[in-house]
């Protein structure tokens, strides 16, 4: 039985279930939307076919920027039905989970870079019923994550540096992304391998093929006139590079078996 910052016993047990369904989920970046007006962009994102809606979360502390805080997320949650992806880049997200979660975060992330705090955030997380992750930015070693795959459900590698929408794409976390989806699938774990940051319909492909399985994209995809096409296009590239890759490891096994 664990025993919570804030008093709670939790029963819940270690992460330890099946191997993840491969499906590719889509999750528009709420970071690049019109603030002005963000009730009718969330309709628009879930009228355009995506899973989930994603939301950065920054403190102006954990990165320099600042984005939004539960308030936002309350105000739209009643314009949409989908999943409310919750990143929090914030360097004391314990004061925010519970406020989140109220206001309905379905999934909420947190950034194994605060060190101590990880394994307690991460089961306060899941108290509250919901789903916890746990990201990483480019310049942590993904060996830090390894003491917490059996408790989470999403795993974030960044694929820029956080604290701001529009950067350019890191290749180097490829490699990364590939040991990551090893690891989950070794140890036959229940975790969705999720990537944000710079992500574009070229290197998106190289992510799916990696082992990424839900994509996170905002600049990409709401610079285009029409979102519900550009999701469109996104899922089928997505999908296309996912087919190659079982057919691929199809391959293999049949291999294998001669």
């Amino acid at each position: 039985m664990k025993t919570l910052p804030n008093g709670i016993s939790s029963p819940i047990k270690p992460n330890t279930k099946a191997h993840p369904d491969q499906k590719i989920i889509i999750a528009p970046s709420i970071l690049a939307a019109d603030y002005s007006k963000l009730g009718h962009e969330v309709k628009k994102i879930e009228r355009s076919g995506a899973d989930w809606i994603h939301f950065d979360v920054m403190d102006g502390n954990f990165v320099p920027n600042i984005s939004f805080g539960p308030g936002i997320l309350k105000a739209i949650r009643k314009f949409s039905k989908l999943p409310f992806d919750v990143h929090l880049m914030c360097r004391n997200p314990d004061i925010l989970i519970k406020p989140f979660v109220e206001a309905g975060a379905d999934n909420i992330t947190i950034h194994v870079e605060l060190d101590d705090k990880v394994e307690n955030l991460l089961w306060l997380i899941k108290s509250y019923g919901i789903s916890a992750g746990l990201a990483l930015n480019p310049s942590t070693q993904l060996a830090t994550i390894k003491p917490f795959l059996k408790y989470i459900k999403l795993l974030l590698i960044m694929t820029v540096n956080p604290g701001y929408g529009g950067q350019q794409f890191i290749e180097e976390m490829i490699p990364k992304i590939q040991q990551a989806s090893q690891w989950i699938q070794q140890n036959n774990l229940d975790i969705r391998l999720e990537v944000d940051g710079g992500i574009n319909l070229e290197n998106v492909v190289k992510c799916v093929q990696s082992g990424a399985n839900t994509i996170v994209s905002g600049t990409t995809l709401f610079a285009q006139r029409n979102l519900k096409s550009a999701i469109t296009r996104l899922r089928k590239i997505t999908e296309a590079a996912l087919s190659q890759v079982k057919s691929h490891h199809q391959k293999t096994l049949s291999e294998n078996e001669k």
